[in-house]
């Protein structure tokens, strides 16, 4: 059975961007900081981190098959310029297909229709590997839907003080976890996973 995971980098005060979608040149100093090269789909997009963040990042391209993403975050990166660069399809969950894209391609799919559909559609994709969900609102979708499976935080010495969560607007709360059912430690950066329990 494919696995629904989402996973961001996060502030030790809980939060994945500040207040404006923005921060990240705090979150995401461990992509920077170390000197083993990771390539991604994006030539220009080379991430220089620690030996053990470098390993924790090859191990998530080569188990995700597909992911799963708001129209926000789509619209943000400009769909990544035609590719995302973990080089995998990538389902947006949308209320209407964007001016100038086709509903379905080699590199995005289009999903109006909900997010059980988007994950259905992902998984499919996906196959035998992961579908990688992005945090935020649509995680939060994701996991009132019954339909995650682990919860994975990319966890960094910073203080926000304020911004978005990973699980924004979250209904279920209080939610329990079980784990960590890993814990890497990296340069600038703690990579934990935890599994979601089963509805009872």
């Amino acid at each position: 059975m494919t696995k629904v995971t989402t996973g961001a980098t996060m502030s030790l005060d809980g939060y994945i961007a500040d207040p404006s979608h923005g921060g990240f040149e705090y979150l995401f100093q461990w992509y920077e900081n170390g000197d083993v090269e990771t390539p991604t789909a994006h030539p220009d997009l080379t991430f220089r981190t620690s030996a053990v963040s470098a390993r924790h990042l090859r191990d998530l391209t080569e188990r995700t098959g597909a992911l799963v993403v708001g129209r926000r975050l789509f619209d943000m990166t400009n769909g990544w310029g035609g590719r995302h660069p973990l080089d995998v399809p990538v389902v947006v969950v949308t209320h209407s297909v964007p001016d100038g894209w086709e509903p379905e391609n080699d590199s995005f799919v289009f999903v109006t229709d909900g997010i059980d559909s988007a994950i259905a559609r992902a998984k499919t994709i996906a196959g035998a590997k992961e579908v990688g969900v992005n945090g935020g609102t649509i995680a939060a979708q994701v996991i009132q839907a019954g339909l995650l499976d682990e919860v994975h935080v990319d966890l960094v010495p910073v203080l926000l003080g304020d911004g978005i969560p990973l699980f924004a607007d979250l209904k279920i709360a209080p939610l329990q976890l079980d784990g960590p059912i890993s814990v890497v430690e990296g340069t600038g950066v703690t990579h934990l996973a935890y599994r979601v329990r089963p509805a009872a």
